[in-house]
């Protein structure tokens, strides 16, 4: 008797057709790489996955976090033999402490005998004899205790509710325009969790914005790392910039041109870096430079998409997928960013492209984009979970 892992995937791999096994491998690789320092066996039984470990409880803290994997059951391994069977399904009832409970039987080794319906008869029929309080409620049951039989048994009823989404590192890359708020850590993982390879940008104004800041940016790299493993952070000196656009355009439009030099510099380099795409966490609405107009302006300068997952989503839904995430607590740390310390106290809201253009025409533009990629640093890549 052993208790182990099953590994349950995203339905969405299953309907991937010839390239099925492309993802499954993706998969596997992400939890082995989660997995680095803890003592497990990887065991396949019949098309399922377990997980056998010295310690389940840091095992199972780990998998429930990798993209792709719908859900963990914790599961007791015995003989296919219908009287262990019955046995263990009876454990798994009482310690679940409920009051009503169906049998489920999934008999993917079809030289067992009797039908998954006579197992889950036999097995409910066995579980009301030896127990005074169960009682057996087939539409909305407390606990259900989960029968498979391969070439082995496994009897569960504890099922984890995973990270779900698809492997990461299977669906292209993108440069996250990461700041110390809340939104964008919560973009970066609503895209990671589609399979897209993350990587950030955090755009600092020494000496405006402090060391601290920085620091709070780089845990909330390693916070979407944990989910990840290859997340990587670019530093970009942005004071030279931010000084020339306060001395040289007009204060209501200062916002919007500083939006247009991130995303040049995101997108130059995402080119560097052979990233295809640029993320943000903005959300229509949210603040000045985040209207429609605000928002096409922006778009004007990338050179790629530019994805913006929470675009529709209010402030509220953003702070729950946060505090879910783990980057809540980190985000709120009263530190600022180099996009809150000039804010202009009447920005422009509804910019006009041709406006802005002439604005920033009095800047040397290639230059200050070109210093600032040239002064980026990489701080952090593949760091230890």
């Amino acid at each position: 008797m052993k208790k182990l892992l099953l590994v349950k995937y995203a339905s969405e791999i299953f309907l991937k057709g010839l390239n099925k096994g492309k993802f499954e491998k993706k998969l596997l690789d992400n939890i082995k790489s989660v997995l680095k320092g803890l003592n497990y066996e990887f065991v396949t039984d019949s098309g399922r996955w377990f997980l056998e470990f010295d310690n389940i409880e840091e095992g199972l803290k780990r998998v429930i976090r990798v993209f792709g994997v719908s859900e963990v059951c914790i599961v007791t391994e015995i003989e296919a033999n219908m009287e262990e069977i019955k046995k263990q399904a009876l454990k798994e009832a009482i310690e679940s402490k409920t009051v009503t409970f169906k049998v489920e039987t999934n008999r993917a080794n079809k030289n067992f005998e009797g039908t998954s319906m006579d197992i889950s008869r036999d097995v409910g029929a066995y579980i009301l004899a030896n127990t005074e309080n169960l009682k057996v409620d087939v539409r909305t049951p407390e606990c259900i205790v989960n029968v498979e039989i391969r070439k082995n048994a496994y009897i569960y009823s504890k099922r984890i509710k995973a990270a779900g989404g698809m492997p990461y590192g299977t669906n292209g890359s993108t440069m996250l325009m990461l700041s110390g708020g809340i939104d964008s850590p919560v973009a970066g993982y609503m895209m990671a969790r589609r399979g897209v390879q993350l990587n950030c940008v955090y755009f600092h104004s020494h000496p405006y914005t402090s060391e601290r800041a920085k620091e709070k940016v780089k845990e909330l790299a390693n916070i979407l790392n944990s989910y990840m493993g290859d997340v990587k952070l670019f530093v970009t000196p942005f004071t030279e910039i931010q000084m020339q656009i306060i001395e040289k355009c007009r204060e209501d439009e200062l916002t919007i041109i500083m939006r247009r030099f991130m995303m040049r510099v995101a997108c130059k380099i995402a080119e560097l870096n052979g990233i295809s795409s640029v993320t943000t966490g903005e959300s229509i609405g949210q603040v000045a430079s985040q209207t429609m107009e605000g928002l096409v302006v922006s778009n004007d300068v990338a050179d790629r998409p530019v994805f913006r997952p929470l675009i529709a989503m209010d402030k509220v839904d953003i702070m729950d997928i946060a505090r879910k995430i783990g980057t809540f607590e980190t985000s709120i740390l009263p530190y600022e960013d180099c996009c809150t310390i000039f804010v202009p106290k009447h920005p422009k809201t509804k910019p006009r492209l041709e406006e802005i253009i002439k604005s920033e025409s009095v800047l040397d533009i290639d230059k200050l984009v070109e210093d600032a990629v040239k002064g980026s640093i990489e701080i952090l890549q593949n760091p230890e979970i």
